[in-house]
């Protein structure tokens, strides 16, 4: 850990403890405990599923693996990690990092699993319903409180310089498995192998990373969330879409890019050149103040332009939004929140807890907040050729040149998509590559 990172933590721990000494004055409470998590057991089974800590104990301890462990924290006093390490010959025990950070906490390290120690009035967050002590803690302390957790929240929606690091080095190695995983697509490899090549040059395990990767060759880049990967080639290639990212510290990566085949119709080409631009010419409008609804909606206003630029749609621009033809072609939102998680925690809610929902004529999108400095989120405008979704303006007699669009729907769709840290007087792209 470079002496830069480490004194950016450290500072980054030292704010936390400012916030969370407000956040206890104000909600009366002399202690607070963040529980870890556990693994879950699959239904009728002895494995246990994938585990990822708890978000707001990541937020201090940077450890996405560390299971039945607790943070207490307490006004004008250090925090206190009670690390579950126990003795053991069938799995290695956890073990605290030879970091500087360390340094920050007083650890307990437990060969049991422990109560947290609380004291006066205490609340507790992080899903403790299965823990056999839940009714004890229950008893002597408040779960989950809703107005505290809303609070918590909100503290992760502007980023600290250590957490903006370690979401760039994130960025950095899951931009080193999508140049593998192109390099493996030109090898006319299959989706397992292209995966397999990604995992190996992002230096991560499967178990590890932030979300199941999305490794689509032609149609199947045209499922959003595509959950498979074929073990054979195809016989030809017209796309692959590679949407998969990485963790440092428990702050995740989130990248996609789409690539055209030697079999692919040129035309689909030129689109993937148009979805760059488009991407870069909203990620040039990001600032302090920007309402992302609006740049959402912006998205749909340059999707439109590259229909009609392109041949796809012989109406206007204007009309492709209005009649809702950009929405058949892109049904996703331009992006969300991005840190500890994915999509991360508040992008639907306002400063003050408030519900922002998003708009009923964009439902998925999964931001709606004025962009701040501090703030992290993705930009992602998708162009697909979804048959079940165009299906209804083929049925209407949509302006559709609709040979173009089954000549690509082999293809399946185009997705984009960086990760941008919204600056004082701009904003600055994490990934900045193509």
């Amino acid at each position: 850990m470079s002496a830069t990172l480490y004194q950016q933590q450290r500072e980054h721990i030292a704010s936390l403890q400012r916030a969370y000494q407000q956040c206890l004055a104000t909600h009366q409470l002399d202690s607070l405990a963040i529980y870890s998590g556990h693994a879950r057991y699959h239904f009728a089974d002895d494995h246990t599923t994938t585990f990822q800590a708890y978000g707001h104990f990541i937020h201090w301890v940077g450890m996405a693996d560390v299971q039945h462990s607790w943070l207490v924290i307490q006004p004008d006093q250090r925090p206190q990690l009670y690390l579950y390490a126990p003795a053991d010959f069938w799995h290695l025990p956890t073990q605290l990092p030879e970091e500087p950070w360390v340094a920050e906490f007083d650890v307990h390290l437990c060969s049991d699993k422990i109560t947290p120690p609380l004291s006066g009035r205490a609340a507790i967050i992080g899903d403790v319903t299965e823990l056999e002590s839940a009714a004890q803690l229950a008893n002597v302390a408040t779960l989950q409180p809703e107005a505290l957790v809303r609070e918590l929240d909100e503290l992760r929606m502007t980023k600290s310089a250590y957490e903006i690091a370690c979401l760039r080095e994130a960025n950095r190695l899951a931009v080193a498995g999508h140049q593998a995983a192109n390099a493996a697509f030109i090898g006319a490899a299959a989706e397992l192998d292209v995966q397999l090549a990604y995992l190996a040059a992002s230096r991560q395990r499967e178990s590890e990373v932030p979300y199941q990767n999305i490794i689509g060759l032609n149609e199947h880049a045209g499922v959003l969330h595509y959950q498979h990967y074929d073990l054979s080639a195809p016989k030809q290639r017209y796309s692959l879409l590679v949407d998969a990212g990485r963790r440092f510290r428990g702050y995740c990566a989130d990248i996609t890019r789409t690539y055209t085949g030697p079999d692919a119709p040129s035309e689909f080409g030129a689109l993937i050149t148009a979805m760059h631009s488009l991407k870069d010419e909203l990620i040039a409008h990001i600032a302090p103040g920007v309402d992302f609804v609006a740049l959402h909606e912006k998205m749909h206003q340059g999707l439109a332009d590259i229909l009609v630029a392109h041949g796809l749609y012989s109406g206007s621009a204007e009309s492709a939004v209005e009649a809702g033809i950009t929405r058949a072609f892109c049904p996703h939102g331009l992006g969300h929140s991005l840190g500890i998680q994915v999509h991360d925690v508040a992008g639907l809610r306002q400063p003050d807890g408030t519900p922002s929902p998003a708009p009923n004529s964009h439902p998925a999108l999964r931001l709606t907040r004025t962009l701040q400095p501090g703030m992290v989120v993705t930009i992602e405008p998708g162009l697909y050729f979804i048959p079940m979704l165009l299906a209804p303006l083929r049925q209407q007699g949509i302006a559709v040149n609709w040979a173009t669009v089954d000549a690509l729907a082999a293809c399946g769709g185009i997705r984009i998509e960086d990760n941008i840290v919204i600056t004082e007087s701009g904003c600055d792209n994490l990934t900045q590559t193509h």
